[in-house]
């Protein structure tokens, strides 16, 4: 927004929006629909007016989760981006997640309602280290796993991508002739380890969230919940894992919660996912799981977008992702591979 003189100037429809709400409720001495409602109905409109899709990660809030036409993790996401008719995609998560949307949909706008929601993984494997690190490691000839949290720049490095839900069965498809490189979550490479029958080498990068979770976190709230079951994210450290009894991606969680034969279950991985658990499972007590910190563990990166910022990107069709088709197509070849291997 303009700053300076203009500052307090209505500087979008939205702000007017509001403006005339608020000019009309004073005249008229009525109450008038929530700002909250009203806006959840302009989104709606400008969906429709823009033929657009909203799509939402399951770390997203609420409200978000709830107006979307579609909540997954990053492999559902990443097949219905694919799959969409839409002309516009509004994507709901983080900016990789986005471009991976751009990747499968060049000729659509994808727009991401905070240009700013980045990715503590993606982060810690820039394209350039990685490119360096394969240039200086090039007798060995790696084949490159990306877990799908990582910039449009290490895709195009890599030779598939996979998600915490698919990682399995991605690298026991990888060549049995190639050392495998596993970029950039250590985490999820080493669970992956622990249950194939391949060895790795691996980037050394975490998700911050799920690295605050400790071995006497999860232990005290299962000393307070002795019945509770404990289901897991593998981007959890091994000491923690260790004390799961389920460890698996956010949308096996669904099932695995649903199935659980225990009424109460502790959930260890970012806060959003209990939003959607609770309304797909509301007969079991669902509990977050506490890290050394807080009671439960929220990703500042997931939680800047809000409906505001979802309205105004449908309004003006900004932040835009854009990716240089070089990259775009090289990574889109990782991607796709990622694809057909796990139908």
């Amino acid at each position: 927004m303009p700053t300076g003189a203009c500052g307090n100037h209505l500087q979008t429809g939205r702000d007017f929006f509001f403006a005339l709400h608020a000019l009309i409720s004073d005249s008229l001495g009525v109450a008038t629909a929530s700002p909250a409602l009203d806006l959840r109905e302009e989104i709606l409109r400008l969906k429709a007016e823009r033929n657009a899709v909203i799509l939402a990660h399951n770390y997203q809030i609420g409200v978000i989760q709830d107006i979307a036409d579609f909540v997954g993790d990053s492999l559902g996401l990443a097949y219905h981006a694919q799959e969409t008719d839409a002309e516009v995609i509004a994507f709901c998560g983080v900016h990789f997640m986005a471009e991976t949307a751009k990747i499968l949909n060049p000729t659509k706008t994808v727009v991401l309602p905070d240009k700013d929601a980045g990715c503590s993984l993606e982060q810690s494997c820039p394209a350039p280290a990685l490119q360096n690190y394969l240039q200086e490691h090039a007798e060995r000839n790696y084949y490159v796993i990306a877990y799908i949290n990582c910039s449009a720049g290490v895709k195009a490095l890599s030779d598939v991508i996979c998600t915490s839900g698919n990682a399995i069965r991605i690298v026991e498809q990888a060549p049995e002739d190639r050392p495998i490189l596993f970029v950039p979550d250590e985490n999820l490479g080493a669970w992956v380890m622990e249950n194939s029958n391949r060895k790795m080498d691996l980037w050394k990068g975490s998700c911050y969230v799920h690295v605050e979770f400790t071995r006497n976190s999860i232990q005290s709230i299962k000393d307070e919940h002795p019945e509770a079951l404990v289901v897991a994210h593998p981007e959890c450290t091994s000491a923690v894992r260790m004390l799961a009894d389920e460890v698996c991606s956010t949308e096996k969680m669904i099932t695995y919660c649903r199935e659980a034969p225990a009424k109460d279950l502790i959930v260890v991985t970012e806060g959003g996912m209990l939003h959607r658990l609770r309304k797909e499972v509301p007969n079991k007590n669902l509990i977050a799981g506490p890290t050394e910190n807080c009671a439960c563990a929220d990703c500042r990166y997931m939680k800047m977008n809000t409906l505001e910022k979802l309205h105004a990107c449908l309004e003006n069709l900004e932040p835009q992702v854009e990716i240089p088709e070089e990259t775009r197509k090289l990574a889109e070849a990782s991607v796709i591979r990622m694809l057909e291997q796990s139908r």
